[in-house]
């Protein structure tokens, strides 16, 4: 561009070579001017950002627990039929050596089976939860 004497440069309404035109340096993401249009849009931002930190970690955690407690239930269910098949066989294969004064003895070494199992699993359990707490901190 040349310029003649005695005349100033004066802003062009073209953007000059490079730069880019007002309207694109605007935020593509400019709020709505309609206050319906906004209050829709912070509707949906609310309920997205609800679901992301609120229903989706519960659907998460209940179908742990439902896995968690069906297995529980299958497990004790388990451990009560072999607890009844052991104390059947006792009963039975035993002959004549545990009855009379002695019936109650295949009951109480069923017992004491039982409560192996209830302590192993106990401190299973323990050694599991404070493992955590030390990985934890």
């Amino acid at each position: 561009m040349v310029l003649a004497s005695g005349d100033e440069p004066r802003p062009s309404d073209e953007p000059a070579a490079g730069t880019a035109a007002p309207e694109a340096e605007a935020h593509p993401d400019e709020s709505p001017t309609d206050p319906a249009e906004a209050l829709a849009e912070l509707r949906d931002v609310a309920l997205a950002y609800f679901r992301q930190e609120a229903v989706d970690p519960l659907r998460r955690l209940a179908a742990w627990l439902g896995f968690g407690l069906l297995g529980g239930v299958f497990v004790c269910t388990g451990l009560v039929l072999l607890a009844l098949g052991g104390l059947r066989a006792l009963q039975t294969e035993t002959g004549e050596h545990l009855t009379g004064s002695l019936s109650w003895t295949p009951y109480a070494i069923v017992l004491a089976g039982v409560l192996v199992v209830f302590l192993f699993a106990r401190s299973a359990a323990r050694a599991r939860r404070r493992d955590a707490a030390e990985d934890a901190q």
